[in-house]
């Protein structure tokens, strides 16, 4: 039983300490699939600090939890960019964009209407 307190104590102190040093931000990223959330979360993960990052392939949320000690949300969103993805602030670059597989082409008005069919 005093292992189990024990056990709870230092779960509850530091989930405490996990979250006092995070920030948690929802941003808007453009994709359209399946591909596009595991390339957006993919891109935040290997960004060092970042420790969650989930995109809504319907609302095109990307929920973040990271370290602002160790990461601002601006080289975030640049990753995000590199990868081919656009936020509200920030633009993919046209030649990393147009890499992205034809279901992906989230620019593409006819991409959007069949993924939302």
């Amino acid at each position: 039983m005093r292992l189990i307190i024990i056990t709870l104590f230092l779960l509850l102190v530091s989930s405490i300490g996990f979250s006092q040093n995070n920030s948690n931000k929802t941003i808007e990223v453009d994709g359209v699939c399946k591909m596009c959330k595991k390339r957006i979360e993919k891109a935040c993960l290997k960004t060092k600090g970042v420790k969650s990052a989930v995109w809504n392939v319907k609302t095109h949320e990307l929920n973040l939890i990271y370290n602002p000690k160790k990461v601002d949300l601006e080289a975030i969103k640049t990753n995000i960019a590199a990868v081919g993805h656009d936020t509200k602030t920030l633009k993919a670059p046209e030649e990393v964009y147009v890499q992205l597989d034809a279901c992906c082409k989230y620019r593409d008005p006819k991409v959007v209407k069949d993924h939302n069919d």
